[in-house]
């Protein structure tokens, strides 16, 4: 994977992030790393609603299920 050093990504950042590959690349300070950038991966769109009528909600979707009363 590819080092860079924080200052030097600053100065070439447009650049770099049109070049990054699918390996990375690690930002360091002072030799320590600090990030890493990874090229973003596009999601399958035969993934987007693939779970669509397959998964049922039973019972109420934001409830803890626990009963209180704030007043007491």
């Amino acid at each position: 994977m590819k080092q860079i050093a924080a200052a030097r990504f600053k100065e070439q950042c447009l650049s770099l992030l049109d070049s990054v590959d699918a390996e990375g690349l690690v930002i360091t300070k002072h030799g320590r790393p600090v990030a890493q950038l990874f090229p973003m991966r596009p999601i399958p769109a035969h993934l987007i609603g693939s779970l669509r009528d397959k998964v049922r909600v039973k019972g109420d979707l934001l409830s803890t299920g626990i009963k209180w009363n704030a007043e007491s």
